[in-house]
Order: structure tokens, then C-alpha cells, then sequence
């Protein structure tokens, strides 16, 4: 895979994950290109298509389109299982994932991402073994944060 993107039906950049560098100037072209030409397709045309040196598969759930680039001989159907293995994670995670737990948790996001995917090959695939990371950097960063710090500075 060379890249994930995740954006909603308006247009915004929601999520990008790049596994083959690119200058940021031709990223924001891709993207731009790609969110413009997905929008445009109607709901019942096929998920995949040829795009330049590259074959994008996609896939809408609720509000959010989740885009992937692979290699001319990569295989789609995987790559839309990847894709649906994500969107369970973000779903097991959060709890019905929606388009502002990704906004606001990003981060978490990513992480989940990472997890799950390792310069762009599926590197987990069992979703427990992924839930069990995100739970222990959950614990990890809890223990970072001292109790009561925000209350003491006013911020709680």
C-alpha cells in the first residue's frame, strides 16, 4: 500500500497515512485529485480504480470515505478487507466509530493504524492482539499523566 487517506463526504482531510515518500506540495495535489474524483463517482459504481501508475480502493462508511493506493498487482479485495478490519478496530475502540472521534482523537487514530499496519503491509492480524496494544498504551499514558495535575493547574 503507498498511502491511506480517510475524508468525509464535504471533502475534509480527515486522516493520511503515506508509505512511500512524496514531496508535500504533490501530497496535497494527490489527495486533492483523489477526494475530487471519489466524490464524484455515484454510490453503486464499483470501488476500485485505475488512477494513474496506481489502482485506489475505496470504501464509504457513514460520513467517512476510507481510500487506499496499491501497486498494479496488489490485490483489491484484501485491500478493502484491511480497510474494513480498520473501520472494526476504530468501531471497537470507540464505540461505533463517527467522523469527530477521529477528529478529536487523531492520535488514538493513528495509533490504531500503526498497530494494524507496518509500512503499508498488515502487520497484526488479529484484532485482539491490536485492542491489547491500544489498551496497554491507554494504561501507559495514564500513568504518565499525574492524578490531579489538571485540577491542580486549573484546568479540570
Amino acid at each position: 500500500m503507498q498511502f491511506m487517506l480517510l475524508f468525509s463526504r464535504q471533502g475534509k482531510l480527515r486522516l493520511q497515512k503515506w508509505y512511500v515518500a512524496h514531496p508535500d506540495k504533490l501530497k496535497k495535489k494527490i489527495t486533492r485529485e483523489l477526494i475530487t474524483t471519489i466524490l464524484a463517482r455515484k454510490p453503486k459504481m464499483c470501488s476500485f480504480l485505475e488512477w494513474k501508475d496506481v489502482k485506489i480502493v475505496y470504501k464509504r462508511y457513514a460520513s467517512l470515505y476510507f481510500c487506499c493506493a496499491i501497486e498494479q498487482d496488489a490485490n483489491e479485495l484484501l485491500t478493502l478487507e484491511i480497510i474494513h478490519r480498520y473501520v472494526e478496530l476504530l468501531d471497537k475502540y470507540f464505540g461505533s466509530v463517527c467522523e469527530l472521534d477521529i477528529i478529536f482523537n487523531f492520535e488514538k487514530a493513528y495509533f490504531i493504524l500503526d498497530e494494524l499496519l507496518l509500512g503499508g503491509e498488515i502487520q497484526e492480524t488479529s484484532k485482539k492482539n491490536v485492542l491489547k496494544a491500544i489498551a496497554a498504551q491507554d494504561l501507559l499514558q495514564e500513568e504518565e499523566t499525574p492524578q490531579g495535575f489538571f485540577e491542580d493547574h486549573g484546568l479540570g
